[in-house]
Formats: C-alpha cells, sequence, structure tokens
C-alpha cells in the first residue's frame, strides 16, 4: 500500500518518530485481509489504570458516522446523568463529521484525531468504542488492546475468521476486556431462554430458525450520500486501509455495506444480531458445516445479495436464518424459535413463550416472564463499563463473538464460493468435507445413527 502523506498531525509526527518500532509498518496502516499474522501498529502500552467503582470511566471513539455518533450522543446524554463515564477523545477521517463530533461531545481541537493511533497514545483513555467498516475492526482493536485499552467492537466481530480468531487471542494476551457491539445478547429473554435449555425444559436441542427482514423503497444500505464528503475533506486512501486500491467513491464511502471489499451484507450487519442471542442460549461452540443461498433479486445496484438464507449445522443442533430486504413480513411470521425433543421456546414480540411438545395444538403455551428487554443498547453498554470495573468477561465476550464470526463468515464465503464450507473445531481453520464428516456423521453403533440407516437402505 502506498504510504499516506496527507492529513497527518503534527502529533501524529511525533508519535511515529517516538515510536521506532513501529514506524516500519505505518505506511501500510493495515495488513491484507488474509491469514497472515496482524501487527500491532502501537509500539507502546499506555498506563492502564485500576477503575474504582466511584470513578467516571474516559472512552474515545474511533469512527463517529451513523452508529459511532450515535453512540457518543447516548454516552454524553449518560454523562450528564448519571456522571459515570465521559467522551475525552474521538478519531475520526471525515472533516465534517470531526467537528460534529467535537461540538456534540465539548471537546477542545487537541481531542479530536485525524489517525486513531494518536487517541490510543493517550494514557487518559481507558476505553474505545470502534463503530468503523468491517474491515478495519481487527486492526484496530488488536492496536487498542496492545495500547492498554479495553474495547467495544461493534459487530461483526471482524471481516474474516482469521482476524477473529486472532482479536480473541489478542484479548486474552492483553488481559483486556472486549464486548462486541450486538445488544441482543443483553436481552432478558435470551438469558432467561438460556436458563430454561440448561434445565432441561425443552430436552435435547434439535433445531432453531429467525429471520431479520427489511424492506426499502431506496434499496437497503442506501445511505444518504452528502454531497459535502469530498477527496478533500475525507481521507479516502486512510479509509480504505487494506481493501482494494479504487478511486474515491462518495458511493462506497457512506453506502460500505454494499460492496463485498468491507461488508458481508445481510450476514455480517444482520445475521450476527440474530445467531449471536441463539447461540448464548443453546450453547457456545464452533459450526461444523454451513451453506448459504440466495440473490441479487429487486435491489440491482449491489454487490451483496438482497435476499439469503444460511444454515448453519453444529455438532448436536442446527440454526436456519432466512432474510430478505425487499419483504419485511417476515419478522411477522417467522418468530425466533428454538426446537427441543420435549418443547419449543418462541421469542418473539417481547416475550418469551415455553410450548410443551404433546400440548393441544391450539395452546398458546406458558408465557415466561423476564425483566423489561428495552433499552437493550444501553444495557449491553453498561454491561461493557461494568466489566471494566470488574474485570469480568462481558455478555458478548471475545470468544463467543470469534465462534459467531466462524459461522457467519462461512455463510458469505458459502454464498460466493457456490458451495458448503466446514469447519474443524480442534484445528480451528476450514477444512475439505473429508477432514469434516466425523463431527457430523454417528460411529454405526446405534441403530438410529446415519450410516446404520444408509446400510439398511
Amino acid at each position: 500500500m502506498e504510504p499516506i502523506t496527507s492529513k497527518v498531525s503534527t502529533s501524529r509526527r511525533d508519535f511515529l518518530r517516538r515510536a521506532s518500532a513501529a514506524s516500519s509498518v505505518a505506511v501500510s496502516l493495515a495488513p491484507a485481509l488474509s491469514a497472515r499474522p496482524i501487527k500491532p501498529f502501537v509500539s507502546a502500552r499506555s498506563a492502564s489504570r485500576v477503575i474504582g467503582a466511584g470513578d467516571r470511566i474516559n472512552l474515545g471513539m474511533i469512527g463517529v458516522g451513523g452508529n459511532g455518533f450515535g453512540n457518543l450522543r447516548s454516552f454524553v446524554a449518560q454523562s450528564e446523568e448519571k456522571k459515570d463515564v465521559q467522551i475525552v477523545a474521538v478519531s475520526e477521517i471525515y472533516t465534517k463529521r470531526k467537528e460534529r463530533a467535537r461540538t456534540t461531545a465539548k471537546l477542545e481541537q487537541k481531542d479530536v484525531h485525524h489517525d486513531y493511533r494518536d487517541l490510543l497514545s493517550r494514557p487518559d483513555v481507558d476505553g474505545v468504542f470502534i463503530s468503523t467498516p468491517d474491515h478495519w475492526h481487527a486492526q484496530m482493536a488488536i492496536d487498542a488492546m496492545a495500547a492498554g485499552k479495553d474495547v467495544y467492537l461493534q459487530k461483526p466481530m471482524t471481516y474474516t475468521i482469521e482476524e477473529a480468531r486472532q482479536v480473541a487471542d489478542a484479548a486474552a494476551r492483553y488481559k483486556r476486556v472486549l464486548q462486541v457491539g450486538s445488544q441482543h445478547l443483553s436481552d432478558p429473554r435470551c438469558h432467561k431462554a438460556r436458563e430454561l435449555i440448561a434445565g432441561g425444559e425443552i430436552g435435547e436441542l434439535l433445531w432453531a430458525q429467525t429471520t431479520y427482514s427489511r424492506n426499502s423503497k431506496e434499496g437497503e444500505w442506501n445511505y444518504f450520500v452528502d454531497e459535502e464528503g469530498t477527496p478533500e475533506n475525507i481521507d479516502w486512501q486512510r479509509w480504505l486501509g487494506a481493501a482494494p486500491k479504487r478511486p474515491f467513491s462518495a458511493e462506497r464511502y457512506f453506502r460500505w455495506r454494499k460492496y463485498w471489499d468491507y461488508s458481508g451484507g445481510i450476514a455480517t450487519d444482520l445475521f450476527y444480531h440474530r445467531l449471536g442471542p441463539m447461540l448464548y442460549a443453546m450453547g457456545a461452540q464452533f459450526p461444523t458445516r454451513v451453506s448459504s443461498s440466495g440473490g441479487i433479486y429487486v435491489q440491482k445496484d449491489r454487490e451483496v445479495p438482497d435476499t439469503y438464507a444460511t444454515t448453519i449445522e453444529y455438532p448436536n443442533f442446527y440454526v436456519t436464518l432466512s432474510s430478505s430486504m425487499a419483504n419485511a413480513a417476515g419478522n411477522k411470521y417467522f418468530p425466533e424459535v428454538i426446537y427441543g425433543h420435549k418443547g419449543t421456546l418462541v421469542l418473539g414480540n417481547g416475550s418469551l413463550t415455553l410450548m410443551p411438545e404433546g400440548a393441544a395444538r391450539d395452546a398458546k403455551g406458558k408465557e415466561i416472564e423476564t425483566e423489561p428487554a428495552a433499552p437493550i443498547n444501553r444495557l449491553h453498554t453498561d454491561n461493557y463499563l461494568e466489566c471494566m470495573r470488574s474485570r469480568q468477561q462481558p455478555v458478548l465476550n471475545p470468544d463467543l463473538g470469534y465462534k459467531i464470526m466462524v459461522a457467519i463468515r462461512l455463510g458469505v464465503d458459502s454464498y460466493r464460493e457456490g458451495k458448503v464450507k466446514f469447519f474443524d473445531a480442534s484445528a480451528q481453520k476450514p477444512v475439505e468435507r473429508g477432514a469434516a464428516r466425523a463431527s457430523y456423521e454417528g460411529d454405526g453403533k446405534n441403530p438410529v445413527d446415519s450410516k446404520y440407516n444408509r446400510r439398511r437402505s
């Protein structure tokens, strides 16, 4: 990648002089999106303070576009309400967004950084919120943890499977708190479902299903393209990072979720939200094989599918996820359901219902009481802040985030390659079919296992 020579602050130059170990790789900003190890671009760990029960947590925001700015405003309000957290720095590569964040958070110019590594070098930052396109997640998260910061990393955890593994390893190595930002994991219903399943209320698990559908006249992810966003005030090369080199494109910058270079579309934007709670409730593990299908049926202005389905198989159950960005009715008629041998759990319209197997066909089942689910965004960020104080693992910790990411990315690869994808949990890598067969076939000793039935047929 070519060196970046524009929009580099004086503080950045000072940082590079101090960081001799990192300067040899700084010109590339990020490694290629491949399996090679991700090296931190920071050379020194900031002093990590012990946060007391009454201390205010200092956060830095990396990326203050739509999602990032929404979180920034929430924290500004929370700071005024509870005084338990405050925004002390932001990092952004679009001038207009920098100024918007600065005025909203009431920051000084020195607290607004063009290069996120300048923010990470600050000893007054306890943790960071990373709200950038997917292809930057792994590098920024690893850099932040290497610098001694706790991390709230927006979903999906990373762009690739190997990146997710490296992020999880880095969290353990640097002993940092990392919460993946899929707020549905903090919905009390999924915690209650986990409790019921562990207690045997629905018996042996069989399968689960759900959707995440939308319908938009303009087409999903066709966010507003700001005419003020130009190569003069958007650092395009820095934004691209390790993604393929392309001429400046406002379409790609503002609507990046439509393009494979930076996103996995429905799978990474929406299905990470749906699979996470189910896998948490049913038992976190790696998938054995994944297949996906779909296509671009209506919204022709994109690379990712507007309609997509994936089936994720695990050693003892499977999950099927179906979605369309051109018909939203699935949300009404296709609730989140977990099926077991003795009963079924239905999560829909803010409720949790237990349906015993064998009940009358018109029975409504037993509605299970849970704590109010809203606002789950606040529950999820509060969980992150609490873990920064306690040093405990958050609900969507690196290990769970990694397992979810494996299934999600295998689905993307299955769709793009047109073939079933397999995963070896012991080796923690995708494998060919032959190497994975033992994980989903029986041993032939049980009269109902698959090999026995094939021999008799």
